[in-house]
């Protein structure tokens, strides 16, 4: 048996480290990885031919040994944008949430490790935000432009890239139970309760338009339907259009719901999807890498919309080893990328590029936002603006959507 000192920090394979040229340092490589245990997950995955010395898709030297991402919530088809950058021999660590793999763009191994990391309950509902100032080994981490907003004085981020227009939250309610209604505003003229997220901004903007009435909302959802199927369907609820009307309808024992909705982004509020963020200060540090690797996010954003199938498995697969309280089956992964491609959510801008800012769109957001946290009483970075929280500077502006 190994020392413990022997076996990698972290569970997962460290193959760009090894680069093994004989035979012997293979073998050694072998039983260094029999002896360390993977945090009771499993493995999955093929190796990828490694990208030659030089090209784009070679982050060696340029990029850390191991590009560590944050994520905010479970395993998911909204964030296949990074999920489709594992390929090889990726390992599951039950135990820590998180996986482990080769980093691969567009099927050549890029010659450097990607360590997704479980949000959510994961952290103990903590924002990623917080996580990152908090730990910094974190490489990038998602997070919401208001939350970018809420936290620039304290702890700055910068958004490098948005593989989702726009983001899937939305209110929803049962079309059996509320016939009459068909947008948000029509469950403000009833005393209707509305669940939410405390941590989620947009409810205030709701509330201070009028659209919704502060004596409705209740900011202590949790993600579960519990409440929802308790009520039998007459309260409304927070929900990713990209998941509950399929959860709602056909993945609830003895229960099921026929769900109406409306985007928050289609109510003025106009946010994009969880961004990719780093923290503000890393920038000019990780700047050699995030021109490689921003475009290769990019780039599996586009691939993984139209080639979702390989990405879809892999993400059941790593859920399923993860064996948490959350479940994802192939028919839920499958209505995601429909719904992600009909409701336009992931999408080219207003130009034929996927992933990048506009600035009069930040600024709107800016704008709708300062209000809303000075009533909280949350300091904002004193003259902030656009730059402050984005930039187009790593986007490559050929990769779009096919039109």
């Amino acid at each position: 048996m190994l020392p413990e000192s022997a076996c990698p920090a972290t569970a997962g394979p460290a193959r760009h480290r090894l680069r093994p040229r004989r035979g012997v340092t293979l073998l050694a490589a072998a039983l260094l990885a029999a002896a360390c245990g993977t945090g009771g997950g499993g493995s999955g995955g093929t190796a990828a031919p490694t990208a030659p010395a030089g090209d784009p898709l070679d982050l060696t030297g340029v990029c850390p040994a191991r590009v560590v991402f944050q994520s905010d919530w479970y395993p998911e088809m909204e964030y296949a944008a990074y999920y489709g950058l594992l390929g090889g021999k990726y390992t599951v660590d039950r135990a820590r949430k998180r996986v482990v793999g080769d980093l691969v763009a567009s099927g050549r191994d890029t010659g450097v490790d990607l360590e997704i990391r479980e949000g959510g309950p994961a952290l103990g509902f903590q924002s990623v935000t917080a996580r990152m100032y908090q730990d910094r080994g974190i490489t990038l981490g998602q997070a919401t432009l208001d939350e970018s907003i809420q936290t620039s004085a304290a702890q700055p981020t910068l958004q490098v890239v948005a593989p989702m227009e726009f983001i899937p939250v939305a209110i929803a309610w049962d079309r059996r139970k509320h016939p009459d209604w068909s947008v948000i505003a029509d469950i403000g003229q009833t005393d209707t309760r509305v669940l939410y997220f405390q941590t989620d901004a947009y409810m205030q903007y709701l509330v201070g338009t009028g659209l919704l009435r502060g004596s409705q909302v209740d900011g202590s959802f949790d993600g579960s339907p519990s409440r929802f199927v308790a009520s039998r369907g007459t309260i409304a609820q927070q929900i990713f259009a990209t998941q509950q009307p399929y959860v709602y309808r056909n993945e609830l024992a003895g229960q099921s719901f026929d769900l109406a909705w409306q985007l928050i982004s289609d109510t003025g509020y106009p946010l994009y999807g969880q961004g990719v963020v780093i923290r503000a200060a890393d920038k000019e540090r990780l700047a050699p890498c995030l021109r490689k690797l921003v475009p290769i996010i990019q780039r599996s954003a586009v691939d993984t919309l139209t080639k979702p199938d390989r990405v879809s498995a892999l993400v059941v697969d790593i859920v399923r080893q993860y064996r948490d309280a959350w479940t994802y089956s192939p028919g839920l992964a499958a209505f995601t990328v429909k719904q992600m491609r009909d409701l336009g959510l992931v999408a080219n801008g207003k130009d034929r590029t996927l992933g990048n800012f506009e600035d009069a769109r930040v600024k709107r957001l800016i704008d709708i936002s300062t209000p809303i946290y000075a009533a909280q009483k949350k300091p904002l970075k004193p003259g902030l603006q656009p730059g402050h929280l984005v930039t187009n500077e790593f986007i490559d502006p050929a990769i779009g959507l096919p039109t």
